[in-house]
């Protein structure tokens, strides 16, 4: 069943496509399809004639974040924050050159696979945002990488208002690099697959190890503490309130100071 939830083909020589196949979930992270994502990423990384890897969402939704079954279960907690953290670093620090293209929506975790990657597309009518914040979650394992590419007043709006907010703002910010028509989104990504097998396999590799380094912090340092708020907010009883509000279409009821 793993095997289905990320569907790999080739897009053109030395590129990946890889789809995220579980449409009926708006492709949520659940523990499954992450895993499922993380094999399929590390046999395409094991083929050396493969350089660029684009992904991309089957049906309607890119990705609309955690599975919330699981994430209402403190017994799957570590094990599910563990696997986003390792697919996030995995698209990010991977010798591949990594190409989101976003339709629907990317929310939340789903907003962090698109941030983790190194160029991103979406469709003008896709809806982003990290609304962890509402579900009484903090957004900290993709924060590790917004606070890379955004401005501090930007971060601070989108992780701290958790609102929704459209692909052309996402483009203005720095998001993504643009918001396009729906037919219009595979020939950009391709596009710039092409335009990135031009260089040198050796020197763009080099290139994105150099670029991680020349950060004040390591990915893998920013994650670790990234990683201790996520879970320790993941066994709170506000994300088990959050989350019912959610399931049940009701404001939470938060209790200040708790």
């Amino acid at each position: 069943m793993a095997a289905s939830l990320v569907l790999a083909e080739s897009a053109g020589p030395g590129i990946t496509l890889l789809t995220l196949n579980h449409a009926e979930k708006r492709n949520a992270l659940s523990i499954e399809l992450v895993q499922a994502l993380l094999a399929a990423l590390t046999a395409v990384e094991k083929d050396p004639a493969q350089r660029v890897l684009v992904l991309t969402g089957a049906g309607p939704v890119f990705c609309a974040g955690l599975d919330l079954a699981e994430a209402a279960d403190p017994a799957r907690a570590h094990q599910s924050a563990e696997l986003i953290g390792q697919v996030l670093r995995r698209l990010s620090e991977s010798r591949l050159v990594t190409i989101a293209v976003v339709r629907g929506a990317a929310v939340a975790g789903g907003a962090g696979l698109m941030s983790a990657c190194d160029f991103a597309f979406a469709e003008e009518t896709a809806r982003i945002g990290y609304p962890e914040t509402r579900r009484g979650l903090v957004a900290a394992l993709v924060m590790t990488f917004l606070r890379r590419q955004l401005r501090e007043r930007d971060a601070r709006r989108i992780l701290l208002t958790g609102e929704l907010f459209s692909a052309h703002h996402a483009e203005v910010i720095g998001l993504v690099n643009e918001a396009l028509r729906g037919e219009q989104l595979m020939p950009a990504a391709l596009h710039i697959a092409a335009e990135v097998m031009q260089g040198g396999p050796e020197a763009v590799g080099r290139t994105k190890q150099l670029l991680a380094q020349l950060w004040p912090a390591s990915l893998p340092a920013d994650l670790e503490r990234a990683m201790a708020t996520h879970l320790e907010t993941r066994q709170s009883a506000e994300i088990q309130e959050g989350l019912a509000a959610f399931r049940e279409k009701r404001p939470p009821k938060w209790v200040p100071g708790k």
